[in-house]
């Protein structure tokens, strides 16, 4: 039985988790049918550009995405500190950037003088606005319903679009966050929509290689920002350039299908991530198969288990595959 977000998602342990959300009855997110030869390629942009405004609104940043034929997959990053930090009216601002609010709260961000009797239900209602920005539950309801009602209007039917719920795991270490962020970036090269990391369309990789190109970084996606120091700006505690040059190459060994040989240099990335080249590749190829619950070593998901009071440390087996062999 499907367990409730609340009982899966631990800030505690990780700001970060891999989401994935799939089409029903055949339904084509993208791409081009081939029982019928209809095209839907333009539904990547619904999504990315839903994807990119839903990160300025919500207090959740993105680390990866790749949107595929039928499904779509998200690396989220969940910033509560950023949502702590906001002022009630810069709350109800991004509120406002996706919903219309209460009467209450457009008074409230046109500066009106909200009465005393009303204090209370504003209060209420900005906290209550809060949580839900740092929640991933309302990110995904706030991505995948818009692009249900347009797809169903142009198919010209009613339903289901997505399946019930999207997935979700818990990526409870770098290793985990980096492999994930890898096997996502590079679907389209595993399902030979692209030749290469840097051609994938509609990627997050993609993005990135773009900015890199100019010396920058996707002001759209959560930065690559190096080593971990002392008052550093929030992202991923890994340097950007290998870590292109790690998947860019991961990518052409599994393009060729082919085993492949792992570069020195590339090899050095994997040694500080603790992990061998022949287990890098069987992430970044099957890690949808390999992990359908939380991912970090056996010390991490045991924490983590504690902390949700799950009694069973589920999927405990996958660990090994995040160890140096």
């Amino acid at each position: 039985m499907p367990r409730p977000r609340s009982t899966q998602i631990s800030i505690e342990d990780t700001p970060f988790y891999h989401t994935t959300s799939r089409c029903v009855r055949k339904a084509w997110l993208t791409g081009v049918d081939k029982d019928t030869g209809h095209s839907y390629e333009h539904r990547r942009e619904w999504v990315e550009s839903r994807l990119i405004e839903l990160a300025g609104a919500f207090a959740i940043d993105i680390a990866a995405y790749a949107v595929m034929s039928n499904h779509l997959h998200v690396v989220l990053r969940i910033d509560i500190e950023s949502a702590n930090r906001w002022t009630d009216r810069e709350v109800v601002e991004h509120w406002h950037q996706l919903f219309k609010g209460t009467e209450l709260t457009q008074s409230f961000a046109k500066g009106e003088l909200v009465e005393d009797q009303n204090l209370a239900q504003l209060k209420y209602t900005i906290a209550q606005y809060r949580s839900r920005l740092c929640d991933i539950s309302w990110f995904m309801r706030c991505l995948n319903e818009p692009i249900a009602r347009k797809a169903n209007i142009e198919d010209n039917c009613t339903g289901h679009f997505w399946e019930g719920r999207f997935k979700s795991q818990a990526l409870l270490d770098e290793t985990a966050v980096l492999a994930c962020m890898a096997y996502v970036e590079l679907n389209p090269i595993r399902a030979k929509m692209a030749n290469t990391p840097e051609t994938s369309d509609y990627t997050s990789l993609k993005l990135r290689v773009k900015a890199a190109l100019t010396g920058e970084q996707s002001t759209k996606l959560l930065p690559f920002i190096g080593n971990e120091k002392l008052n550093q700006a929030k992202g991923i505690n890994f340097s950007l350039k290998d870590y292109l040059e790690l998947v860019d190459e991961t990518g052409r060994i599994i393009r060729d299908d082919k085993r492949g040989v792992i570069s020195p240099s590339a090899t050095k990335v994997l040694t500080r991530l603790n992990i061998s080249p022949d287990n890098w590749i069987k992430l970044t190829s099957d890690f949808g198969k390999l992990f359908h619950g939380p991912v970090g070593t056996l010390q991490e998901l045991t924490s983590y288990c504690e902390h949700l009071d799950k009694r069973r440390r589920h999927f405990s087996y996958c660990c090994s595959y995040l160890q140096a062999s």
